[in-house]
């Protein structure tokens, strides 16, 4: 957090998105954004109202209906000065785009020998529990997670969505920026006004616990929290938000692992290869003998995100998590 932003506003976290926009575009003339939708309509889920009337066509532009042509533009842009911000307007939309972000975006830097930086941010819609129709659940991260030279980040609360966006348009490498959509209009909190930044690779205390850790991120992080309340009469309960899957706080999670020695991972993605499983990973090659029992996964199904009818049985709940913190506990 920026040491000169002491005054807040109470905003959702769709609203932190929008005024992190604003402030970036006004702070620095070489950001835009582009997408779908962006600009006359202010986005599907208005997180772009205002910027086409603030800063004009030339930096808030509606594009074609051709996510592959966004960010093939968006490299093009980059290379010649531009910070370009592109918005895939759902999840699942994403995937015509996977082949311009592994194959270029994520190699450009490596490929030029660090001689071209290229500062794109990819900000999408993300996750489920809305009641939205097929191909606008998905849980894509392990995708960009996995591809070289791409940095990613969730927030789960507004101030963080305020703070890592701004970080994620400065920083040099591509960032891929997942906002779950569960929350745009439920998390409510104080966002600073002005200028904020939240450093990429910092993961965030969301509650202390001394018997087991709740980890997750995104949407998963205040249902941890819910689930923390409902064991509050038999165990002490912390959640980790990790914020930042890659770069990766890892000595945040090795000290949960050393503070509670227990760990529940809770992902709303489907379970084989999740990101939980990374954490799993991390846990058993580094922090095995502060653990006092396997750590354990709360995640979605190995199916397509099902229609709206069954989506309460594949999200992860409150009682799918303390169920394994009662299997942890007992041990």
């Amino acid at each position: 957090m920026s040491a000169t932003a002491e005054r807040t506003h109470d905003l959702l976290l769709v609203e932190a998105v929008n005024d992190a926009l604003h402030v970036e575009l006004e702070r620095d003339p070489s950001v835009l954004v582009l997408g779908e939708d962006v600009g006359r309509a202010g986005g599907v889920f208005r997180a772009t109202a205002g910027l086409l009337d603030r800063f004009g066509p030339d930096r808030c532009i509606d594009t074609p209906l051709a996510e592959a042509g966004i960010l093939g533009t968006a490299v093009g842009l980059c290379m010649t000065g531009w910070r370009p911000v592109c918005e895939m307007q759902y999840d699942a939309f994403s995937y015509p785009a996977l082949d311009q972000l592994i194959t270029h975006v994520g190699r450009y830097r490596w490929r030029t020998r660090g001689t071209m930086e290229f500062p794109i941010t990819i900000r999408m819609p993300y996750g489920g529990g809305v009641r939205a129709p097929e191909l606008h659940d998905d849980s894509p991260e392990t995708y960009y997670v996995h591809a070289p030279g791409i940095k990613l980040a969730v927030p789960a609360t507004p101030a963080d969505a305020k703070g890592l966006l701004a970080s994620a348009i400065r920083d040099p490498d591509p960032v891929v920026i997942l906002e779950p959509k569960l929350v745009y209009r439920t998390a409510r909190g104080p966002v600073p006004e002005g200028d904020h930044v939240v450093p990429l690779g910092k993961a965030r205390t969301a509650r202390e616990g001394s018997d087991v850790t709740l980890v997750a991120w995104g949407a998963m992080v205040p249902l941890c929290e819910r689930a923390a309340d409902a064991l509050a009469g038999e165990a002490s309960v912390g959640v980790l938000d990790l914020r930042s899957l890659k770069p990766l706080d890892e000595d945040a999670l090795l000290a949960a692992a050393a503070r509670t020695g227990r760990i529940v991972v809770v992902q709303e993605a489907p379970r084989t290869c999740g990101f939980a499983s990374e954490v799993a990973a991390v846990l058993a090659e580094r922090a095995i003998l502060d653990l006092h029992g396997p750590v354990l996964r709360v995640t979605g199904y190995d199916v397509p995100y099902p229609y709206w009818q069954l989506e309460d049985a594949y999200m992860p709940s409150v009682d799918r998590v303390t169920d394994a913190v009662h299997r942890l506990l007992a041990f």
